[in-house]
């Protein structure tokens, strides 16, 4: 019997007893209480407290062996052009030698030795140029002329996607005999190197690169040569106006700062960067010109745009 059935010939037995009760003092209230409660007593029936209503314990947060929390981030980056998505993932596996890998085509997709399904997809959207894997992130560049409104939703699918069906992001392929062997970490350590660039290598690894890696990019060492240290940047900052300043004041400070044998930085470029700099230079003259020669610099500071050769 349930407990609701038990309680119920008590609960009858003492209103009948309490309707006899007229008028109830306290003291006659009092023994009609007490005979109810014989009267249940003799009947086999034992008072029992109120059923309360207990909360059963949530479920646990942490979600199910087997399954992905998805949960993925974007943040802006001084580029308007490029945007960083934190996919809350590793994306450039443990076993390549480099922290970053860049896609500036859609062949490189598909090519040794990287190959990335992601980036082939993320390469076929109308607008984008390039793209870039750094250990956790993604940095998506777009052309000028295209819209965010209209590739962010896309970008945003196809990695939640990718990582929802625990697709591969990077395809390690085997070297094949008489192919060059993959890329390295230029701040790595190297045996070989002189006590001048290894500290130069340091400064850039433990001070530098950090704070380019939130900006979306990276950057690559790529020699040291008459107390000029060459430089590549990387991912966002790669096409960013603001790179030139970004290397002359505050990468070419702190190194001259620390390393008294520093003189100074300078930026390596690609055949296709340095056209469009140069074309930019063309056109900041041009608007110049046509300004007056006392017009502002629309790329101020030491060794900007303005400065470049026509």
């Amino acid at each position: 019997m349930s407990s609701n059935r038990l309680l119920r010939p008590a609960a009858a037995l003492l209103s009948k007893t309490a309707r006899r009760v007229q008028p109830a003092t306290y003291g006659q209230l009092c023994g009609a209480v007490r005979q109810a409660h014989t009267a249940s007593q003799s009947l086999g029936i034992s008072a029992r407290p109120r059923p309360v209503l207990r909360t059963t314990s949530r479920l646990p947060t942490v979600a199910p062996r087997g399954t992905r929390s998805i949960f993925i981030q974007t943040e802006s980056t001084p580029n308007p052009d490029a945007l960083k998505f934190l996919p809350n993932h590793r994306v450039v596996p443990a076993e390549v030698p480099t922290p970053f890998i860049e896609y500036l085509n859609p062949r490189s997709t598909i090519a040794p030795p990287y190959p990335s399904p992601l980036a082939a997809q993320l390469m076929n959207i109308d607008g984008v140029t390039a793209v870039f894997y750094g250990p956790d992130f993604i940095t998506v560049t777009k052309s000028p002329d295209a819209n965010w409104v209209h590739i962010r939703p896309e970008i945003f699918s196809l990695i939640t996607e990718a990582i929802t069906a625990g697709q591969e992001l990077v395809a390690v392929s085997k070297r094949e005999e008489g192919q060059e062997a993959a890329e390295e970490d230029s701040l790595s350590y190297n045996e070989n190197d002189s006590e001048v660039v290894g500290m130069i290598k340091e400064l850039l690894e433990t001070r530098i690169r950090p704070a380019i890696q939130e900006d979306g990019g990276d950057i690559e060492f790529r020699g040291f040569d008459d107390g000029y240290v060459s430089l590549k940047l990387r991912g966002a900052c790669r096409t960013c106006d603001s790179s030139t300043v970004t290397l002359k004041n505050g990468i070419e400070g702190m190194l001259m700062h620390y390393i008294e044998e520093v003189k100074g930085v300078h930026q390596v470029l690609d055949q296709e960067e340095e056209i469009a700099i140069k074309e930019f230079a063309k056109f900041e003259e041009k608007l110049r010109a046509q300004k007056g020669p006392d017009a502002a610099p629309t790329t101020p500071g030491k060794d900007s745009l303005d400065s470049v050769p026509g």
